[in-house]
């Protein structure tokens, strides 16, 4: 693991954490490569399910706005979108249930990490949200199709669009968590459903996991595909720059 991700196994349950706490676990490469080595190495170790959370005050505030932002060639600047997707394909191909619990700001590439687990627990205080389009970003993770398969096309278009948080008890309503908690038991019911699940048949579980994936996979790659290229006209735009400077003014 890198420094900002944690990774444990008790019981044939991983215990994910990103650890950044001093920025929210706002999201920078090193963190994604944690995340990424952390779902593979829960892979390799045959664990029966893996609980994903996050240090400190919040899940993960998205894209750490406030990282010094290298100056990318368009082949490098694919790489880094496609290694950021890389984290929902990892959730997506193991074969065990990946649970997210989610406290304070879940925003960004954040929700999408948290949207893209198999379940989501969510204290009473959590906050989701996709704030990219309005700094001239564009959303990763395949969200464009999930989040659409989730909740439709209308309301994929509202939450996207206006950027809007919504609290826990609203992404229930929609349909996106399985779990809304009091603060500070988030983890500990994440980790409770861990357990029922890892006491289940780990093959049934991993073929009802993917049977449902398969409902909605016939155009995820495409919308992996799309989100690249979208994602590299906003950042060739100049709009992000923008955007990011008069954030970092207020």
């Amino acid at each position: 693991m890198t420094d900002v991700v944690e990774f444990a196994v008790e019981d044939g349950i991983a215990r994910i954490h990103l650890d950044r706490p001093h920025r929210l676990n706002a999201v920078v490469p090193e963190l994604v490569e944690g995340l990424i080595q952390a779902l593979v190495r829960a892979r390799a170790e045959g664990v029966r399910v893996a609980v994903l959370a996050g240090r400190g005050r919040s899940f993960c505030s998205g894209h750490d706005l406030k990282a010094e932002t290298p100056v990318l060639n368009a082949s490098e600047s694919r790489s880094r979108l496609e290694r950021i997707q890389e984290v929902t394909r990892e959730i997506r191909r193991a074969p065990f249930p990946v649970i997210a619990a989610v406290h304070g700001y879940a925003l960004g590439a954040g929700c999408e990490f948290a949207l893209g687990c198999d379940l989501v627990v969510a204290a009473e205080n959590a906050r989701f949200g996709f704030p990219e389009a309005g700094i001239g970003l564009s959303v990763t993770g395949g969200i464009s199709r999930l989040l659409t398969a989730a909740v439709g096309p209308l309301k994929a278009k509202e939450l996207i669009l206006l950027g809007e948080h919504f609290d826990a008890e609203r992404a229930a309503s929609m349909g996106l968590i399985a779990r809304v908690v009091p603060d500070g038991e988030h983890e500990r019911v994440a980790l409770k459903l861990a357990a029922d699940l890892a006491a289940k048949p780990p093959y049934a579980l991993a073929l009802a996991k993917h049977a449902v994936d398969r409902g909605v996979d016939g155009t995820v790659e495409d919308a992996f595909a799309r989100e690249v290229a979208d994602a590299e006209l906003t950042e060739h735009s100049g709009e992000a720059d923008r955007a990011v400077r008069e954030w970092r003014d207020r």
